[in-house]
């Protein structure tokens, strides 16, 4: 059997699917736009909420790329668009303590990454998939995206953005998943036991 190399444009152990996968937290959510917000706060001078109108007001911006899940697929070419995230740290002015920033969503899920690395230009809010609407399915109507990271740092359902002078682990990291998450670097799974935080 011939061995078979490594593909060099996707992150060491990955395979290329030409579908998307569906994977989350609990049952997708009926999401109600008229109702919806997403909350910015924690440690930043200006705290506010968007509703679903205004974040579609704000200006917006398109992303093109690969993605990439722990469970070893990766899907190249998506389009994305929605806000960059550095518009919304913009307004919101965080305090120069500030070192991560924790991502809130449906289910009670909640994922972490230090700041510089949500300030990357790739990071975004987005709100639409090739350009339609998101599917509840993959995130709809809002999800994070984070695609230098697993893709399970791109929280589907998202309801609020919190800012804090220290890393508090989240839903997936407390149950073992990298804190980091880099792809390139598989950064699959945590060596610290469970308790450790």
């Amino acid at each position: 059997m011939p061995f078979l190399k490594q593909d060099p444009t996707v992150p060491p152990g990955q395979t290329v699917t030409s579908g998307f996968p569906v994977l989350h937290v609990g049952d997708v959510p009926h999401v109600d736009l008229a109702k919806w917000r997403l909350r910015i706060f924690g440690l930043v001078e200006n705290p506010f909420e968007l509703s679903w109108d205004e974040l579609r007001t704000m200006p917006s911006r398109s992303w093109h790329g690969d993605i990439h899940c722990v469970t070893r697929w990766s899907k190249r070419n998506t389009t994305w668009k929605g806000v960059p995230f550095a518009d919304i740290v913009a307004r919101a002015k965080p305090k120069t303590q500030v070192t991560h920033v924790i991502q809130h969503a449906e289910n009670d899920y909640t994922t972490n990454l230090p700041l510089k690395v949500m300030l990357d230009d790739d990071v975004m809010v987005v709100y639409e998939f090739e350009g339609a609407p998101i599917e509840p399915v993959h995130g709809g109507p809002v999800r994070m995206l984070v695609p230098k990271r697993y893709f399970w740092k791109s929280a589907k359902w998202l309801r609020a953005l919190e800012f804090l002078d220290h890393d508090e682990r989240g839903f997936w990291e407390v149950r073992g998943y990298n804190n980091d998450a880099d792809p390139w670097k598989e950064e699959r799974y945590s060596d610290l036991p469970s308790w450790a935080g």
